[in-house]
């Protein structure tokens, strides 16, 4: 009875750590984003819009699908989940004896002037069995403490790879939407350079013919020499477009991609991504739960600095059979045993007890710290993508208004230097407007997409899937 009672006591301590309660700290963020009205309650969160629902594409599908395989950084995010997982295992493997199977052979010679004979002995012992070293009870919960720790980050590097997932699948189709605008700019290029040039043929017969001056012959040129410039400099930013794709993709791309057929225009991606409240952002983030995790990991190791201070009780024993013969060692009436319980009481340790304690409570602040600034980033994201997203469907109608009036410019400055009523500079400011304007029409079209694939993730979009 006496030892199942100490047996149960040091169970019940054991339980027990001296950890401080933990507590959330409160966002450091406002309650409600400006200017946005939290939305339909009943409307489904971006966290549970998976990736394959909101790229509708079948292409940036497959790519998505392949660099979730192939990006040599998600690898590494997952491998450092595994890493953090073994490392919980070997912490929580301290909680439970180590049992070993034990063999030994001593052989001593004593010489004659130590013999209790007057003559040298020989003595040859010979001992196999189960041992257990060093068995720690954790009765002020120092293991327990430093497994919760170890365990805390296991959830946080998890959380890091699903964050890594997320800013892969944006990272993916934002490379994708700039090689498509990018290839539509090319087009363009190479359609205004052939006009250019058509003009400039033109031109070059009326200077010839003695309508037109030399001034605009050189005007001409002018402009189709630069939309030559502009086709190089785009055709380099379309091969750079390809290799980022690839990069992240990670396995060579074929020639199609994001070819021709597909227009800056037709992504159209779901735009019924409701905002929320900021407080849902602490667990539809991914990285908001990891710095979180972080911190819980930072509380734990204070409750293991805190044991320190206290006795610690250490248990080695061994069971098994021990013989000064070895053909008789395993014969009956040779069975041994010991068992070695030690205390361990801290009294001078130089300072290094509490110095690491006051270490394991700094870096609990610093988690803390870490832990609000992620909310805020997490806020400052959302927020800046609403108002992205307020502001970009108006700029995109005010944009296309635009290239429609510079359409109209251009046609009737082009019909009245063709007709010797202008001069070929009214023609060319036309065509140069003309040009700015449809880029910019480009332009704005994919920033209005990537800025609804910056919202999606901003809010923790197909973290669940």
């Amino acid at each position: 009875m006496k030892k199942l009672v100490l047996l149960l006591a040091a169970a019940t301590l054991s339980a027990c750590t001296l950890a401080p309660r933990y507590q959330q700290p409160a966002a450091p963020v406002q309650p409600a984003y400006e200017g946005v009205v939290a939305g339909d309650t009943a409307a489904v969160p971006a966290a549970e819009i998976g990736w394959k629902q909101f790229f509708p594409d079948a292409e940036l599908q497959s790519l998505l699908e392949r660099a979730l395989v192939n990006n040599r950084d998600l690898r590494i995010a997952t491998l450092n989940v595994e890493a953090a997982r073994a490392q919980y295992r070997i912490q929580r493997a301290d909680l439970v004896p180590a049992i070993d199977a034990q063999g030994q052979s001593t052989n001593q010679r004593v010489p004659a002037s130590l013999s209790t004979t007057g003559q040298s002995e020989l003595d040859r012992s010979y001992s196999a069995g189960l041992g257990v070293s060093a068995f720690e009870l954790d009765l002020f919960g120092r293991v327990r403490s430093l497994r919760r720790a170890a365990l805390e980050e296991y959830f946080s590097f998890e959380e890091n790879r699903t964050a890594a997932q997320l800013l892969l699948v944006s990272e993916v189709a934002n490379a994708w939407l700039t090689l498509i605008a990018d290839r539509e700019l090319l087009l363009l290029a190479e359609g205004t350079r052939d006009s250019q040039r058509k003009s400039f043929d033109l031109t070059k017969l009326r200077f010839d013919s003695g309508v037109s001056s030399e001034i605009d012959l050189h005007r001409s040129e002018q402009a189709w020499r630069q939309a030559e410039v502009d086709i190089a400099a785009q055709t380099r930013r379309v091969a750079q477009d390809r290799n980022a794709l690839a990069l992240l993709v990670g396995e060579p791309l074929s020639p199609e991609i994001a070819s021709g057929e597909h227009a800056i225009d037709a992504q159209t991606f779901s735009k019924e991504l409701p905002a929320g409240l900021p407080a849902e952002l602490l667990v539809r983030r991914p990285d908001v739960r990891a710095a979180e995790h972080a911190l819980k990991a930072a509380n734990a190791d204070i409750g293991a600095a805190r044991a320190a201070f206290f006795p610690s009780i250490s248990l080695t024993g061994f069971y098994g059979n021990a013989s000064d013969d070895l053909s008789a060692l395993f014969q009956s009436g040779h069975t041994s045993w010991s068992f070695t319980p030690q205390v361990n009481l801290p009294i001078f340790a130089g300072g290094a007890n509490v110095a690491s304690l006051n270490l394991a409570k700094v870096r609990k602040r610093i988690e803390i710290a870490r832990y609000e600034q992620s909310i805020q980033i997490a806020f400052r994201e959302v927020a800046d993508a609403l108002v992205a997203r307020a502001t970009f469907e108006d700029q995109l109608r005010a944009q296309e208004a635009l290239t429609r009036a510079s359409e109209n410019s251009y046609r009737l400055a082009d019909v009245r230097y063709r007709g010797g009523v202008d001069s070929y500079l009214g023609a060319l400011i036309a065509q140069r407007d003309l040009y700015t304007a449809q880029r910019q029409l480009i332009e704005t079209r994919l920033a209005g997409a990537s800025n609804l694939v910056q919202l999606y993730q901003a809010l923790g979009g197909g973290w669940k899937e």
